[in-house]
C-alpha cells in the first residue's frame, strides 16, 4: 500500500520514526495502528522494551505486528 503526501501527492517513505515526502520534503509523525482493527494504539515502554496496547479489545500488540500511518496534518500534527 502506497501512502501519498497530502501536499503534493507523491509517495511517503518511512524514515526515523516518521514519514518524509520524496517530493516536497514534508515530514509527518508516524501513528501506530492496530493490525486487527486499524485503530490508533497506545505506546508502552518498560525496561527497554516497546509494545503497543489496543483499547478496542485486542490487548497487547507486539511492535513487530504494528502498522504505521502518517498522522493527518491538522493544526500542528505535522512537523516541518
Amino acid at each position: 500500500m502506497t501512502i501519498n503526501c497530502e501536499k503534493c501527492q507523491l509517495p511517503l517513505q518511512l524514515s526515523d520514526g516518521g514519514f518524509i515526502c520524496s517530493g516536497c520534503g514534508a515530514h509527518y509523525q508516524a501513528q501506530p495502528i492496530c493490525p486487527d482493527c486499524h485503530q490508533p494504539l497506545e505506546r508502552l515502554s518498560a525496561c527497554g522494551a516497546v509494545d503497543y496496547f489496543c483499547h478496542h479489545g485486542h490487548g497487547l500488540i507486539s511492535k513487530k505486528r504494528v502498522d504505521f500511518q502518517p498522522q493527518k496534518a491538522s493544526g500542528g500534527s505535522e512537523s516541518l
